[in-house]
């Protein structure tokens, strides 16, 4: 089974037709508009905890720091490695984008889910 980060998940395996490259912007753009969204959901909900609108955890406002850091790190790990894999420019940024993605879509999940 390959990880989500593997590189050989982000060659283009068809060279010479434009196809393979436009389902790979799409998918990048899609992951991206997507990764966004759920960003800005978290600043929302953040920003709301800090002014004292919604309950937020004491440690929030270093966590919204910290994961950054490992987001960003692992992000260059990735798109590194499907560099060194073989892959094209699309295939790195859709690499690089997944731990940002994987970290915006859990924060977002922890942040509106319904406390009680």
């Amino acid at each position: 089974m390959r990880s989500e980060c593997d590189p050989a998940r982000f060659r283009d395996g068809r060279r010479g037709s434009p196809a393979p490259m436009m389902m790979q912007m799409m998918r990048l753009n899609l992951a991206t508009a997507t990764m966004l969204a759920e960003a800005q959901t978290v600043i929302g909900m953040r920003l709301m905890g800090l002014a004292g609108l919604v309950p937020a955890s004491a440690g929030e406002s270093v966590r919204m720091v910290t994961e950054k850091q490992a987001a960003f790190a692992e992000a260059g790990i990735a798109a590194t490695k499907a560099m060194v894999g073989g892959a094209n420019p699309l295939g790195a940024m859709e690499a690089a984008l997944v731990p940002i993605s994987r970290t915006t879509n859990a924060n977002s999940r922890r942040l509106t889910r319904a406390r009680r």
